[in-house]
């Protein structure tokens, strides 16, 4: 993997509960990521989050009964704090905080997130990564990023 970072330009690394947002305040040829934003989405037990035992229906005809899907509250959780951070994301390019970013994350949430973004956002994702690098420190991901 070799990325060319510009100046100014943002890295979003981030998963369903994780987002760094990094800052190139180096140039192309020698990067400096910095963090300038991190949110974290804390996890809540599945118990605190919906009922623990799927529902029944009952069929229209007859005397047959089945059982509802399963919600997955955690993927809901998880959807929820990448739409958030889209919009964050969307508000500052439409703000001119930034023109260009770089999106690295695995590949359900990068999938989610292309699902959410603005016509800005859309526009300002200059490359999508598909790895999930969040638990890396900023070096190390400095490092992967523009490795030759």
């Amino acid at each position: 993997m070799s990325l060319s970072i510009e100046q100014g330009e943002w890295i979003v690394v981030c998963d369903g509960a994780k987002a760094l947002i990094l800052e190139n305040s180096g140039d192309a040829k020698f990067p400096n990521l910095q963090t300038r934003e991190v949110y974290e989405h804390k996890a809540k037990a599945t118990r605190d989050l919906g009922t623990d035992r799927p529902g029944r229906s009952n069929s229209s005809v007859g005397a047959g009964r089945s059982a509802v899907g399963q919600t997955d509250w955690h993927a809901q959780e998880e959807e929820s704090f990448l739409a958030d951070l889209a919009a964050k994301l969307d508000h500052a390019v439409t703000a001119h905080e930034v023109k260009t970013m770089v999106v690295v994350a695995p590949p359900r949430a990068l999938g989610f997130l292309r699902q959410v973004y603005g016509h800005g956002l859309k526009a300002a994702v200059r490359a999508e990564i598909d790895k999930d690098l969040v638990k890396m420190p900023v070096h190390e991901i400095e490092k992967y990023l523009t490795a030759h």
